[in-house]
This record gives structure tokens, sequence and C-alpha cells, in this order.
């Protein structure tokens, strides 16, 4: 949501809401229990590098909640999850696209705006256990061949 900002515009941490001024507007996100972190905070329990994270931020895959005054990363529970999300989808192969349609199916979903959401998701979760069944016989050859290594 984007209001506009008639005197000062300031960071709010605490309630439901982060604020931050953009050239006289103030964007308003979400945050779902009043707490926000740093994307140090962020990258630790997610298990990702800052790199990475601002990449995501960058191509608009994952963004912050907000930014404080000094242009600081701000993310949401709701954002680390999403984060998580991503990284699990990672080692299955999922491409940056299909990771953030995933994405718009859930928020769909979420919503309750999106038509066909369930059926986009289930369609997920199928192509999911098949990568994974690959990944499975992937791993059965590699412990074969590392058999054969010690065998020879």
């Amino acid at each position: 949501m984007i209001v506009e900002c008639i005197d000062r515009c300031e960071i709010m941490n605490s309630g439901q809401s982060v604020r931050r001024q953009e050239n006289a507007k103030v964007w308003v996100g979400s945050v779902t229990d009043g707490h926000v972190m740093h994307i140090g905070e962020v990258a630790d329990r997610a298990g990702l590098s800052l790199r990475t994270i601002r990449h995501y931020d960058e191509i608009g895959l994952v963004a912050p909640s907000g930014r404080t005054d000094g242009g600081f990363r701000l993310y949401s529970p709701a954002d680390l999850g999403r984060l998580v999300l991503i990284k699990n989808m990672k080692p299955l192969g999922y491409s940056l696209e299909q990771m953030s349609e995933l994405l718009s199916v859930i928020d769909s979903r979420a919503s309750g705006a999106g038509t066909g959401a369930e059926e986009a998701l289930e369609a997920f979760r199928r192509d999911a256990v098949q990568r994974r069944e690959r990944l499975v016989v992937q791993l059965a050859k590699a412990d074969e061949f590392i058999a054969e290594l010690g065998s020879v």
C-alpha cells in the first residue's frame, strides 16, 4: 500500500507495519508479529549468503518488507519463510522463474484471489516429488560408483 507522506515519514518497527520514505511517499508493508530482521540475521536463519539475498531483492524474487532511513533492508518472518522456501527449491533444480511462479501461486492462494491456485500448488507438489525421485536414483548411482572405487 502506498500513502502520501504529508508531514514526517518514519520507520515503525513495532505494531503491524514497517514504513519507509520514498520520494514523499510512504510504503507500508505488513509484518506479521512486529519483529523485523536485518539482512545478516535473515542470512543466518535462512542459511543463505548476503549476496544471494541481495540478488533476490534486485530481481524482485523476495523483496524486504521495508528499509530503515539509512537504507538497510528490513525483513519480516514471512520474508524469511519465502527465502527458506526458495532455498529448499534449489536442490531440486527449479529456476528463478519457477520459484517466482510458486511464490505467486502461494500469494494468490493466501489472498483468495487466485483461481486455480490449489491445482497449481498440487502440480508443483507432484513435480517436486518427481524431481526428488530422480535425485534418489542419482544418489544410488553415486553410491554404486563410490563402492566401485573401493574395489579398484
